[in-house]
């Protein structure tokens, strides 16, 4: 595995990994590497140090990312607990029944649910503000 850092024609900067070099080099010819930021393909690598860790090192990187990732888990199974609780699921008709809320057809009340990347951007483009949270399984 490498990871390197990505620039885009409009500057912005962001880390990727890959397989090895010819995985970038393949993937940038086929434009499928996009920034994250803007969505552009125009992607140059730039000059990155490399990272070398011996075994101790590695197995401590491990375990702070092992606890940092339980604990990020940890909280978003929390939030998600807290919009169960507290939100009404509207399912797919989110995009619909926030429209209703926003422009005052219905009366202002907390929803979840679902909706897809196109109406995500729609809704914003309609000064609707949403939040999009990583729905954590509570079975693993």
């Amino acid at each position: 595995m490498i990871k390197y850092l990505l620039k885009c024609g409009n500057k912005h900067e962001f880390e990727s990994w890959f397989a090895d070099s010819t995985e970038y080099e393949k993937l940038k010819k086929k434009n499928l590497i996009n920034c994250i930021y803007c969505n552009s393909n125009s992607i140059e690598k730039s000059i990155m140090a490399p990272r070398v860790m011996n075994s101790k090192t590695m197995v401590e990187e491990y375990l702070k990312t092992k606890k940092t990732f339980q604990k990020i888990k940890k909280d978003l199974l929390i939030i998600r607990k807290f919009v169960e609780k507290n939100f009404e699921f509207v399912g797919e008709d989110f995009a619909k029944e926030v429209r209703s809320i926003h422009y005052n057809e219905k009366k202002n009340k907390n929803i979840y649910g679902t909706t897809s990347k196109k109406e995500i951007e729609e809704l914003e483009e309609e000064g609707i503000e949403l939040t999009s949270i990583p729905w954590t399984g509570k079975e693993n």
